[in-house]
């Protein structure tokens, strides 16, 4: 009757093996391989947005995208020739932070200013291209970047070449004051001579397009393209509505509310932008 009752026995299994097992049984995955979207939440693999123009393929959201990306994407390959790549601003103002600052900035982003300039082909036609990159000071224009965009403009004029502008900017660079303002002044002087030699202004405006960007050259194209639901104005929508006690659309201020009243003239999807413009410049070339 003893050997009936026999306990059952088992397998001892040592907690830290086990547990050692399970860490090398998880899958390695390496970081930055896939994003979140802003507007849907759906994740997105890294690879699948590049090649889709870092739009998303479940809502059409356009990803911000550095100067360079654009660049690849809009022009011929090596076509494209930069010009006065090592105009650095000198703090003006002497603004406390603001050198520190900037010199973080050109580590981390690889750029020297907020814009890059120079010449380039879309579809083997000359174009003289400026294009804002938020990822530097938020495209804030300061001294040096509307410095470039005027001698990229009378650079167009003296080659009898098409100007095309791409905009991301969160309006004057608080930190160079006055000589931040003037260059509102400057580019769009620079601007009016370009339409007095018979050139054509392209302007591509991106999210955001705000503030001093805004009230000067954005808005001052030939023709006005913007991308699918950027932000594009001039003062923030909360300060406006605090001023004139209204509630504004939900939609105010997005690139299909300046389509519809006639403040723009197409939305353009990034992955189509290539193709428009080409036939734009082709139009204006016959």
């Amino acid at each position: 009757m003893k050997g009936f009752f026999k306990k059952t026995q088992y397998i001892t299994v040592n907690s830290d093996n086990l547990n050692n097992y399970k860490e090398e049984q998880k899958p390695v995955i390496p970081d930055g391989m896939w994003t979140k979207c802003s507007k849907c939440g759906k994740i997105i693999y890294k690879r699948d947005l590049q090649k889709n123009y870092m739009i998303c393929d479940f809502c059409g959201y356009h990803f911000r995208i550095s100067s360079k990306e654009r660049i690849n994407y809009l022009l011929d390959k090596d076509s494209f020739e930069e010009w006065d790549k090592n105009i650095k601003t000198k703090n003006p103002l002497t603004f406390e932070g603001y050198d520190k600052k900037i010199n973080t900035l050109r580590e981390k982003t690889g750029l020297n200013e907020a814009v890059t300039i120079g010449r380039g082909k879309i579809c083997d036609l000359d174009v003289v291209i400026c294009v804002m990159d938020s990822s530097f000071m938020m495209g804030s224009m300061g001294s040096v970047v509307g410095e470039k965009i005027t001698r990229a403009v009378e650079r167009a004029i003296e080659l009898r070449l098409p100007v095309i502008i791409f905009t991301v900017s969160g309006g004057a660079r608080m930190q160079e004051g006055i000589f931040s303002l003037m260059q509102m002044a400057k580019v769009s002087a620079a601007l009016a001579k370009l339409d007095e030699s018979g050139l054509l202004y392209i302007c591509v405006l991106t999210d955001p397009t705000t503030g001093g960007v805004t009230a000067s050259f954005a808005m001052l194209g030939d023709i006005i393209l913007a991308e699918p639901e950027a932000l594009i104005g001039f003062a923030g929508k909360r300060v406006i509505e605090q001023t004139i006690n209204e509630k504004l659309p939900n939609n105010f201020q997005k690139s299909e509310f300046l389509l519809e009243h006639g403040f723009i003239d197409k939305i353009v999807p990034r992955n189509e932008m290539r193709k428009v413009i080409a036939k734009i410049l082709y139009m204006h070339k016959i």
